[in-house]
């Protein structure tokens, strides 16, 4: 027998290749599973191709590296064959692999046919020596070539249709695989050729035409390594692409989830807005209209947050509105849906099983909002008025039922706050005025429609003019002259009572300063500031600049804010009061007695001035009891030192009876009406000339007696 040997190197060199050969295919795999279309068939084409050249070459690298005592070489065409056989069996694996699933038995049948191939290829290439005699084999060694080659393909493609996944440590796993895999791709190859017995006096047929190992050993390791190389950096390369445009696809998807998350939804609360909440009322008709049923839309909007806004400042205002939202959503169904519109106006669309069901509804959102609020260390309270607009019945579209509903809502707002109200249809006249005067109040200071009429007021000792109290009037282009209490509210709802008491202000002062020239230098004009203007954080700014503007005495001065108003937050009003009081403007504390003031705070405001409200003087003469409020808030005044004004004196009783408890001036219809300037000094004048006329006869009737 013939005795063979092997090149060390060589033999390195195609475990090597082996291994490689693995890690290639078990990287194509990856490809595979993941790619789409056309790209499936290319890679399944390509990785063949490589994985074929990689598993033959090292077969083909293992034979060279095999000495034998005589000259060696290999047919060219069943070479040929060998790495044709070797291509369809790794084209057949990765087919296989690519499947969505791998049972048991497809793995069993797909490690012999393998297995078959993988032995085919190497038995066709040790064929291609064309030995004459044959090369006889050992069986025992053949078989276990057979059994090492369906175990290692039947391991393989477990490892790789395992490894196909792009997961964590993949590619550290998938090299160790490919190690294991590798040696068992030489194992079952050096068995084979363990296997070989060659018969002394053997010739290799193929030796004197066929492909000679000078030289070859190193072109076949350089053209497989090219091949495998390319085939594994494309793969990588492709898979980065891959990941960077999986990467680039989800950014996209997120960014169109926040986009549409922003597009449907309110920044700030995370609510439903208004373009979202109409595409749920649509649905909501929609299953009305299929399934029958009802629901209802709440128009929500909060009495007094415009205050806590100005008073605090927007990020206050902007946590008291979440906090709003989050206990409105409290009391909420997963079917329900709740929107914020602007800024302090929220809906609440609820399905319901009875129309009835809404009343209980709007009442629990009202005692719900109704509760203070602990927002930064701070107790805030507020309300809500609710409108409701029912389905069917209120409304054909969402626009409508929406308009329905806020015109309830105005119409709970108009009937105290704190309440609701449902839809009527004469709310729609009621609303369309509303949004037509809203609109002429808009372009009255541009037009120049306001002025200031003014009423005096009267020293209660010796009847001496003291003053007067500006009051707003609008001279409407078609609804004549309208009082405040007309467009004040509405005013002080969007915002417009800033600029309307600026010019108020500006207005007072300017008129002042034309008296203080006439001589009239101890007077006070005094200005009613509304909550808003009162909490906007331009008031002392304002005041200052309109001092500054028409040089008048700060001390001619008095501004009037109710006792609600300076109590509703005692330690922000004591800062403004404090402010106002330090540039010597007289601060007076209106409709006295009807709020529920802490004498604690009262006797800590800067003020000058206590004014007793009208209520309380109205019904002197008949009601002991508000003749002794009275009383007890002149006492009051006097003890804390403060000047004390009465309003609304209409009966000569009434002006005796505060004259006698000590009120330092009164005013009132009896003494005089609100007139604009010209005729408010036109009485004033008349007034004088009386005294004067009687303070000459009673001189002359002193002289003739």
């Amino acid at each position: 027998m013939l005795t063979g040997s092997y090149s060390p190197t060589l033999v390195i060199i195609s475990l090597c290749v082996a291994i490689l050969a693995s890690y290639t295919a078990l990287d194509l795999t990856g490809r595979i599973a993941t790619a789409k279309g056309r790209a499936v068939h290319l890679w399944t084409v390509g990785g063949a191709v490589a994985m074929g050249v990689g598993v033959w070459s090292m077969h083909f690298i293992g034979m060279l590296a095999f000495k034998l005592p005589i000259d060696l070489g290999y047919d060219v065409s069943i070479t040929l064959l060998s790495l044709l056989i070797g291509v369809l069996s790794c084209g057949f694996a990765l087919w296989l692999v690519s499947q969505p699933q791998l049972p048991i038995w497809q793995l069993g049948f797909g490690a012999l046919v393998m297995g078959a191939g993988i032995s085919a290829m190497h038995y066709t290439g040790m064929a291609a020596m064309r030995m004459q005699p044959g090369i006889d084999y050992d069986p025992t060694l053949f078989g276990t070539s057979l059994l090492i080659a369906v175990g290692a393909s039947g391991a393989a493609l477990w490892i790789a249709f395992h490894l196909r996944q792009h997961t964590p440590y993949v590619r550290l796993i998938r090299g160790g695989a490919a190690v294991i895999m590798g040696i068992a791709i030489v194992g079952m190859h050096y068995t084979g050729m363990a296997a070989a017995r060659f018969a002394d006096g053997s010739f290799c047929g193929a030796a004197a035409d066929g492909l000679s190992g000078k030289g070859l050993d190193n072109l076949v390791l350089i053209t497989t390594l090219a091949v495998l190389s390319i085939a594994l950096l494309t793969s990588i390369l492709d898979a980065r692409l891959e990941a960077r445009t999986a990467n680039l696809a989800q950014s996209l998807t997120e960014a169109n989830r926040e986009l549409t998350q922003l597009a449907l939804h309110d920044t700030l609360t995370g609510l439903p807005n208004r373009m979202l909440l109409a595409d749920r009322i649509d649905q909501a008709m929609s299953r009305v209209a299929e399934e029958g049923g009802c629901f209802a839309l709440m128009f929500i909007d909060l009495d007094g947050f415009k205050p806590v806004n100005d008073a605090f400042g927007h990020h206050m205002g902007d946590l008291l509105l979440r906090e709003v939202a989050l206990r409105l959503r409290e009391d909420l169904r997963s079917q329900d849906t709740l929107a914020r519109i602007g800024g302090d106006e929220f809906v609440l669309l609820v399905q319901l099983n009875e129309q009835i069901d809404a009343l209980n509804l709007a009442s629990r959102q009202v005692g719900l909002i109704s509760r203070s609020f602990r927002v930064a260390e701070h107790e805030l309270s507020i309300s809500a008025s609710v409108g409701i607009a029912l389905y069917p019945g209120n409304g054909q579209t969402a626009h409508e039922l929406l308009m329905n509903a806020d015109a309830a809502m105005y119409h709970a707002k108009g009937a105290g706050k704190n309440g609701y109200s449902f839809f009527d249809a004469s709310m729609n006249s009621n609303a369309r005025k509303q949004l037509q005067l809203l609109q002429d109040l808009r372009n009255a200071l541009e037009h120049n429609e306001f002025s200031l009429h003014y009423q005096p007021k009267f020293d209660a000792a010796n009847g001496q003019p003291v003053g007067a109290e500006a009051l707003l009037r609008w001279q409407h282009p078609t609804q004549g002259m309208l009082l405040p209490d007309k467009f004040i509210e509405l005013a002080e709802k969007t915002g417009l009572i800033i600029p309307i008491g600026e010019w108020v202000l500006n207005e007072a002062c300017r008129q002042m300063r034309e008296w203080y020239v006439l001589g009239y230098t101890d007077w006070r004009i005094a200005v009613n500031l509304s909550a808003i203007q009162f909490c906007h954080a331009g008031l002392v700014q304002s005041v200052a600049k309109a001092l500054s503007t028409h040089h008048l005495p700060a001390n001619s001065l008095t501004l009037e804010i109710t006792e609600t108003t300076a109590m509703s937050d005692a330690d922000a009003s004591m800062t403004v009061l404090q402010e106002l009081s330090e540039m010597g403007v007289d601060l007076s504390i209106d409709d006295f007695g009807t709020g529920y003031s802490s004498l604690m705070y009262l006797k800590r405001l800067p003020a000058n001035e206590l004014k007793i409200d009208r209520g309380f003087v109205r019904d002197l003469e008949r009601d002991s009891d508000d003749a002794a409020i009275v009383s007890a808030i002149v006492a009051l005044g006097q003890a804390l030192g403060l000047r004390i004004v009465a309003e609304g004196v209409e009966t000569g009783v009434q002006q005796d009876f505060l004259t006698q408890l000590g009120c330092d001036s009164l005013q009132g219809y009896l003494l005089g009406h609100p007139l604009p300037a010209d005729g408010f000094m036109v009485e004033i004048h008349r007034g004088e000339r009386l005294v004067k006329e009687l303070r000459n006869s009673s001189a002359t009737g002193m002289a003739v007696s």
